[in-house]
């Protein structure tokens, strides 16, 4: 095993398409749950090949990966890996990983991340170091580790899960928001770039979603909950499964001329 406690399993008879036969592959990280795991499945139900990655989930991962090949007919194969994005030498190892599995990697979808919630003024050094090493650092490493594949297949996508508190600011979420903002400016300048290279490179903005944690949240400070929702146009949470529908989207063929964009999946929040 590598130095930052990485394991690879491949699901019960998924072996790796050298053929043709098979979709594109798609990597996703912070997979074990949440708007992560709504893009996997998502994912595979469109077709896709999924290598899932997350820190420490190895049964999460595990449930996700039989969720992915129950979502396609076809059954297109999954394989997962327990990585700890907080190491450096995590990216080249989980693109290794990936294309060992499938022979191939098109699409990376970076959702991995962590909050940081407290008043400024609260923050210490290692805050900053560790926010910043998960939600920047691993996403930046794995993209150009990522590129030596989607090169040699003659492109990609690459998708950056951002957030609407990279555009608009919210108590508590310094650390957060300016991690955010910072993977709506790396997909810009990956864009611009790369797009010679026929890959493709954007992030989505979710906004208020009903994942587990935020609902958690939303338990713990009343009120909050009536807050958010009056800010919101639509008047509800949005679910993880419409965050995935707009990865999907900018996977697809269908998105062959979007290039540099943060498409943002909010409910409206942010036009007010």
């Amino acid at each position: 095993m590598t130095p930052h406690r990485a394991r690879i399993e491949a699901m019960p008879g998924t072996a790796p398409s050298t053929d043709g036969s098979r979709s594109r592959a798609a990597v996703v990280t912070g997979a074990s749950r949440g708007i992560g795991a709504a893009c996997a499945i998502a994912l595979a139900r469109a077709g896709f090949q999924v290598f899932l990655v997350a820190d420490g989930t190895e049964d999460e991962l595990r449930a996700v990966a039989t969720a992915c090949e129950h979502a396609h007919p076809d059954a297109a194969p999954c394989a997962f890996g327990v990585f700890d994005l907080a190491e450096s030498s995590s990216a080249k190892a989980i693109a290794a990983a990936a294309y060992d599995a499938f022979h191939r990697i098109d699409v990376l979808v970076n959702n991995a991340a962590i909050r940081i919630r407290r008043p400024f003024g609260e923050f210490s050094a290692e805050d900053f170091d560790r926010i910043f090493a998960i939600n920047l650092r691993a996403a930046l490493l794995l993209s150009q580790a990522v590129l030596p594949f989607m090169r040699r297949a003659g492109g990609g996508r690459i998708i950056h899960m951002a957030s609407q508190l990279g555009l608009v600011a919210d108590p508590g979420a310094a650390l957060y928001g300016m991690t955010k903002a910072a993977m709506i400016h790396l997909a810009r300048i990956m864009a611009l770039e790369l797009a010679q290279e026929n890959i493709l490179v954007n992030a989505v903005s979710p906004g208020p979603i009903g994942t587990e944690y935020y609902l958690q949240r939303l338990r713990r400070e009343p009120g909050l909950l009536e807050q958010r929702l009056a800010a919101v146009p639509a008047k509800r949470l949005g679910t993880p499964e419409e965050v995935a529908e707009a990865v999907v989207f900018l996977a697809s063929t269908a998105a062959t001329y979007i290039q540099g964009h943060n498409l943002v999946v909010d409910g409206g929040y942010i036009i007010q």
